[in-house]
């Protein structure tokens, strides 16, 4: 009798520490990722796997997560998204059909080349960015045109594919298009990025992968609860040091997803 109830204590509080440790996974990955303009998936993706998740209910459970990381970064910046709301529509428009079909294909698709392509993809951004000191640092106003529009909506249905599908990342890359298309500054294209991709994109993308495994409840609302406030206390440091902190944890967390990435990948073969 004595035995068991030792044995149910450990477990118990086995299970409190896990629990402990997820909401702290979930809420440094997310503050990094709402300064960064993405990249909450380097840490809270695999996190996920390791506690027994397959990949496919992982992935769902993280994208449901990176909504309330989307909500809690646009509660903070909610004002500057009044001037891009053009820009806005079409990341909806032309991205979100790119998420449908990356969610419905995910499981026909190799997860080692998914990882290969968007790891070597995320160690150039670093790169350029570490290259270019002036990235992102001021926002200037740039006139759209029809060439213009089609060099951003392109990028942004296969960006949309990629987000349905791996997830780890895409905030970045759809972070780094803003800011090179339409000249906009760090700040301006993170809360775009966290408004369209994380509330929208990821709320599509969990829909259609919910439907491949059950969404653990009991670890959702840790990871709810890790990613609202991390996305918003990340939004509200974003806003007290400015562009050049999120131009060097954009520039840092490219690299560490780049790495993480291409190890994945790299395991596959092994």
């Amino acid at each position: 009798m004595l035995t068991t109830f030792i044995y149910l204590q450990k477990s118990n509080d086995f299970y409190f520490y896990n629990k402990v440790l997820i909401f702290l996974i979930s809420f440094i990955s997310n503050t990094f990722s709402a300064i960064s303009g993405g990249g909450a998936g380097l840490i809270q993706l695999p996190a996920l796997i390791l506690s027994g998740l397959p990949y496919y209910q992982a992935l769902a459970t993280h994208k449901v997560a990176t909504v309330a990381l989307g909500f809690g970064g646009s509660i903070r910046n909610y004002k500057s998204l009044r001037s891009d709301v053009y820009i806005l529509w079409q990341i909806l428009l032309f991205g979100t059909p790119g998420v449908v079909l990356g969610s419905s294909i995910v499981k026909f698709l190799s997860e080692q080349y998914l990882y290969l392509i968007l790891g070597i993809f995320s160690i150039i951004l670093a790169i350029y960015s570490f290259r270019k000191p002036s990235l992102g640092l001021y926002s200037t106003t740039n006139i759209i045109n029809s060439k213009i529009e089609l060099r951003f909506i392109i990028p942004i249905f296969f960006i949309g594919i990629l987000n349905g599908s791996v997830s780890s990342g895409t905030g970045l890359l759809v972070t780094i298009l803003l800011i090179k298309t339409f000249k906009m500054d760090f700040i301006r294209a993170v809360s775009l990025t966290f408004f369209t991709v994380g509330i929208f994109w990821n709320a599509i993308g969990a829909l259609f992968l919910s439907r491949i495994g059950y969404i653990p409840a009991n670890l959702l609302v840790i990871l709810i609860f890790g990613s609202f406030t991390g996305g918003y206390i990340g939004a509200h440091l974003s806003n007290l040091k400015g562009n050049k902190l999120i131009k060097n944890t954009f520039t840092i967390v490219c690299l560490l997803v780049g790495v993480s990435l291409l190890v994945k990948s790299i395991g596959y073969l092994i």
